[in-house]
């Protein structure tokens, strides 16, 4: 794990960064109170829109920051040499209500969930070994330096 990384020639900051046997994880852990929802309209004859929800707030714009980032933590495994790597996004929700059972989703290729089911995800199976899963976290540690 890479804890609140600086992103070079920005004010800006990269919460976290996990790097696991599945892949890369950039995680954008954030504090609010309700539940977040998917909520999905149109169809049939209009466009499908999707919107991230919490209470009754519109917040998608948070979908587009975490894509800013995997872009950027991917552009820099390409520039180390680990291309093949993949690259997730997932917006953490810290002190938010979640029901008993499941309410985690994707939205735009962002996961949507609490801590302990970010950290099963990263920790799930995947084909990278403990070699190149160091050789990934000493890379990306150099390309964003802590904030």
């Amino acid at each position: 794990m890479l804890h609140d990384r600086r992103i070079p020639g920005s004010k800006a900051n990269i919460d976290h960064i996990a790097i696991g046997p599945r892949g890369v994880f950039v995680i954008d852990a954030k504090h609010y109170k309700g539940g977040p929802t998917l909520r999905t309209s149109g169809g049939l004859f209009s466009p499908r829109v999707e919107k991230l929800m919490i209470g009754s707030r519109d917040h998608t714009a948070l979908v587009a920051g975490v894509h800013k980032q995997v872009r950027l933590v991917h552009a820099a495994l390409e520039s180390a040499g680990f291309a093949h790597i993949p690259t997730f996004g997932m917006l953490c929700f810290i002190e938010a209500e979640w029901p008993l059972l499941g309410g985690d989703f994707v939205i735009g290729g962002v996961e949507v969930l609490w801590p302990r089911k970010a950290v099963a995800r990263v920790m799930s199976p995947g084909s990278l070994g403990g070699d190149e899963v160091e050789a990934v976290f000493r890379s990306l540690a150099v390309a964003f330096p802590p904030a």
